[in-house]
């Protein structure tokens, strides 16, 4: 086999060590671009005479993994290529390494040093292609050895395996012959990257551009190097050009049906619980998401109603109608105003946003009841429920917690724990205790009515078979364990008072649970939309609907499981999901969103920070977790702002406009298109290609990165041409050429602003307006490049689009929402002590206690409110060294007055730990999803050792989680 690379590209020593590594040595060719498929390289030639041009391909191909283990792999791979290798280049830009700052690398090196800690699958006998892939990056550029030390000191584990990796026979023996690729380490390497790396970052070129003296552009990231470029696609392009196809966009007639013989979209985002303030995660995880999407296939000109409302019944709203000492009514009407601010402020154009809380859900869900009972998938049974004997309720499963019987978490709920993400039923919870009181419930039999779920199993596996291929891969790795180990009846009614009523006698007194309720909302909100729903949800043959649904990976089970479960039973041919785009979770600064404690953006917060909600869109929409959590950075967001709004896009956009009104008098010039115009167009056509491919599968990461990659190549366009020098030339062919030059850069502008509609919609507006169109629309997103604005079209006055978000602010927002109290300490008196505490708590109870005995509901609950608060404070606190009361934190009260021990654990250790534990929980749960027992279960010893860790330092008794041993990998 043989490798084509041009020199000092570190792409090539992935190739090399790998066949090394595999048994095939590789041999090397050093050629340049232009000999090359595609002008990528490096390139690898199998024998049958098949050329791969994806190195991570080829990687792959020379060294084959374990198929179960395929997920893993592809996200580690991507994780190199989409983060790692840019944020080496941006390090090493400025031609110096100075460690004593600390920009995106070091978040990335320290992500792969706790996982390199962990002793993950990335350690093995024998290395992986992600060894390969990372090990060839960070050698051949920020580890060199003059600054090696510095590095290993902030991340041993990185160092250590780079080292063990480094003396590793095969990678040594390449390391030894890399004479002809002329890769040397550090600046030449990075610099090699910088000139030819771009997305996709495993395709580098190795072209060298040369810069202009004049109006230097820097983006923020190494600019695409053109591929080869044939003369069918200059042709292509200069006929398309001639021949526009955009037609104008009409706004939509009031209610959106499905049309025969179109293509009709129906979008969803999973409704979010009404009972609490959304952050950035559940922004970006559903409607945001969603929302993208709906102006895409608007722009489309696709027939699209996006609907989605907010869920208000089930025991969340009664937890949160307690805390509060309001009516579950009440705090719907109430947070329900707070989300609809939240989105309107955020730009979502739904087509309606509803609730659950309506007659429509009532009679939706009841008749779908009726129904499925009536086909004979409803079962009744008797259940073994848990009483609260002191708050003399049945609890629903949000009002119990316990240890999860599988993994050992100590805060399970009672319907699925958080640690493992199985379902659980609360009667199997370990030492249950009541949210409210948390006093130990007793268990008492009820009669209840479940989805005979195993029944409509060879239904549900036959539909999932076939829908799945349109899933995200998120969706497909959360459903498919369900499918595959079987399906259990599912209890669909509880003893509750908030929720709608069974309808039938003798369980009047029951109410359906959210399992049930709550996806039927989709329906009931777009009847109360329109009443003739139905068109949607129960279509005719010849107006066919594609239901895209967009969730965090959490509601998988809801939308691909027990959703499509209800409606198959049911069997009146509804609308079932053929798309289900799911995401993975957002974490804030490393570490996860708290309201309580101050911690991250929430939806309330995001407009007081000054930063318009296009940004907001943007960025998100930049780092959303499409196929590993992502995480939010204010640093991050301050750099993607500067560099690739205003110094990328802004920066052209701003400056074709205004050179247009400066030198042509605000008219669009002549335009008589050279080969050098048609090789933009080109590019910028490869670009629109990609975006509409990655935009159909709501891979909107790729969507805006393709749409940057335009505005970049129309930098360089501009920098290349010159027109500012042509402009003042004598002869009318510069003159020409320079109207030729700022003609295509307006009509670049016009489609940059069509394809930034779905992003950034206020902005899109904006630019359109400064285009002389009508900034009341968005534009046609075409499916090529033509004339979008002719000669002699009268354009707008230019102004930025953007501002720079300066490193001052920045600093002040990462601090003002990195939490209420400094290392989550948290005094709530002077002098208070968890003592005080305890004692407040034990007078307050012989105060209930007696109000009970002589005095009615009205007297006594005040005082069980009272009471609560303080239970609840005392549940989530200890005793810190310097005896205030500290949050950090999570001893569970084990009695009613029983000690919290152990005030002497520091918050930033147990904080440490909390993180360590959540991701080494999400760790086992893909491994689980994808891999069999012999691959996860010592991951699940390594997570019980850490949650062991946890107990002794918070005091909390953990069950002996047995005797099997860590079975640690070499």
């Amino acid at each position: 086999m043989i490798v084509s690379t041009n020199k000092s590209n570190p792409n090539a020593l992935k190739l090399i060590i790998a066949g090394e590594i595999s048994g095939n040595p590789v041999e090397l060719r050093i050629v340049t671009a232009s000999d090359s498929p595609l002008g990528r390289l490096p390139t690898l030639e199998l024998p049958n005479g098949i050329t791969l041009i994806s190195s991570t391909a080829a990687l792959q191909y020379l060294v084959p993994g374990d198929e179960q283990q395929n997920i893993f792999v592809n996200k580690w791979l991507e994780w190199d290529s989409t983060q790692l290798q840019p944020a080496v280049v941006s390090y090493g830009s400025s031609g110096s390494l100075d460690t004593s700052h600390k920009p995106r690398i070091w978040s990335l090196l320290t992500q792969l040093n706790a996982s390199l800690k962990a002793q993950k699958y990335l350690i093995t006998d024998t290395p992986s292609v992600v060894d390969i892939a990372i090990f060839s990056t960070l050698w051949c550029t920020i580890f060199m050895p003059e600054i090696s030390k510095e590095l290993s000191n902030e991340f041993l584990y990185v160092n250590r395996w780079l080292q063990d990796l480094e003396i590793f026979p095969p990678v040594k023996k390449s390391l030894a012959n890399l004479a002809k690729l002329d890769l040397e380490r550090g600046f030449k390497s990075i610099s090699s990257l910088q000139s030819s790396a771009w997305y996709p970052m495993n395709s580098y070129t190795g072209v060298r551009t040369q810069k202009s003296s004049q109006e230097v552009v820097t983006p923020s990231s190494p600019a695409k190097e053109p591929e080869v470029i044939t003369e069918k696609e200059l042709e292509t392009s200069r006929n398309n050009w001639s021949r526009p196809k955009h037609p104008s966009i009409k706004a939509p007639t009031y209610p959106v049906l499905p049309k025969k013989n179109q293509r009709n979209i129906l979008i969803t985002s999973a409704l979010p619980y009404v009972n609490n303030v959304p952050h950035l995660g559940n922004i970006i995880g559903c409607v945001l998401s969603a929302d993208v999407f709906a102006r895409y296939a608007r722009q489309r000109d696709y027939n699209t109603l996006y609907i989605s409302g907010t869920d208000e019944y089930g025991t969340a709203t009664e937890a949160k109608a307690l805390e509060e000492n309001m009516a579950p009514q009440e705090i719907c009407d109430k947070y329900f105003g707070i989300h609809n601010d939240i989105y309107r402020w955020f730009n979502i154009g739904f087509d309606y946003f509803g609730r659950t809380t309506t007659p429509e859900q009532t009679e939706i869900v009841q008749e779908a009841f009726l129904r499925i009972k009536s086909q004979g998938y409803i079962i009744t049974e008797s259940v073994d429920q848990l009483l609260c004997e002191r708050c003399n309720r049945f609890l629903a499963d949000r009002f119990v917690e316990g240890t999860c019987p599988r993994c050992k978490y100590q805060d399970a709920r009672g319907d699925q724990c958080d640690g493992c993400g199985h379902l659980v039923n609360a009667t199997e919870l370990i030492n249950p205790r009541c949210k409210v009181c948390l006093q130990t419930p007793v268990i008492k039999a009820s009669n209840q009515f479940f989805l005979d779920l195993p029944k409509i199993q060879p239904k549900l596996k036959e539909w999932a078979s076939k829908a799945e291929k349109s899933w995200s891969n998120v969706a497909r790795a959360v459903t498919r364990p369900w499918l595959r180990d079987g399906l259990k009846q599912r209890c669909i009614t509880r003893d509750l008072k908030w929720g709608i009523p069974v309808p039938l006698e003798g369980f009047r007194d029951k109410v359906f649970y959210v399992w049930f309720d709550a996806p039927l909302g989709y329906i009931s909100i777009t009847k109360r939309y329109t009443q003739e729903y139905e068109k949607w949800w129960r279509p005719s043959e010849d107006a066919k609907v594609d239901l895209y649904q967009f969730m965090a990976k959490d509601n998988v089970p809801f939308h691909a499981i027990m959703f499509p479960a209800t409606l198959l039973a049911a069997d009146q041919g509804h609308t079932l999901v053929k798309h289900i785009m799911a995401t993975e979770y957002l974490n804030y600064e490393d570490t996860k969103f708290s309201k309580s404690r101050g911690i991250g953006v929430f939806g309330t917060d995001a407009r007081e920070t000054g930063i318009p909600a296009d940004v907001w869109r943007f960025y998100l929409t930049y780092i959303r977790p499409e196929s590993q959590d992502s995480n939010f950075n204010w640093v991050d967001l301050a750099t993607k702002n500067n560099s690739e709004l205003l110094n990328n896009f802004g920066n052209f956009v701003n400056r074709a406009l205004t050179f247009a009104v400066k030198n042509f008098k605000g008219v669009v010039p002549e335009m008589e298109l050279r080969n050098d115009d048609l090789q933009l167009l080109v590019l910028v056509q490869r670009e629109l290609s990609q975006y509409i491919m990655a935009m159909e599968q709501a891979k909107f990461r790729d969507g805006v990165r393709h749409l940057l990659a335009i505005s970049k190549h129309g930098n360089q366009y501009m920098q290349s041409q010159q027109p500012w020098v042509l402009i003042k030339g004598n002869e009318e062919s510069q003159v020409k050429a320079a109207g030729t030059v700022i003609g295509v850069c307006c009509n670049i502008s016009c489609l940059l602003s069509a394809l930034l509609g779905p992003f950034m919609p206020e902005t899109s507006r904006q630019l359109r307006k400064q285009l002389g169109l009508d900034g009341s629309t968005y534009g046609y997103i075409p499916d090529t490049v033509s004339v979008l604005l002719p000669p002699g079209h009268k354009l707008g006055e230019a102004t930025p689009l953007f501002s720079k978000i300066e490193d001052s602010v920045v600093e002040e927002l990462r601090k003002k929402y990195a939490g209420k109290q400094d290392n989550g300490r948290k005094a709530f008196k002077a002098g208070e002590t968890v003592a005080e505490l305890r004692a407040q708590i034990a007078a307050q109870g012989a105060k209930v206690k007696e109000l009970k005995a002589k005095t009615d509901n009205s007297v006594w609950q005040p005082e069980v409110q009272i009471l609560l608060q303080l239970k609840i404070k005392l549940a989530t606190l200890n005793e810190g060294s310097d005896g205030t009361v500290n949050t950090a934190t999570i001893g569970v009260v084990k009695a009613e007055n029983g000690p919290v021990q152990n005030g002497k654990t520091e918050c930033d250790a147990v904080a440490a730990l909390e993180a360590a534990i959540a991701r080494q929980a999400l760790f086992v749960r893909d491994l689980k999803a994808s891999a069999d027992k012999s691959v996860w279960q010592p991951e699940v010893n390594t997570l019980l050792k850490l949650k062991k860790e946890l107990s002794d330092a918070t005091g909390v008794i953990t069950p002996n989680p047995g005797d099997k041993k860590s079975k640690k990998k070499k």
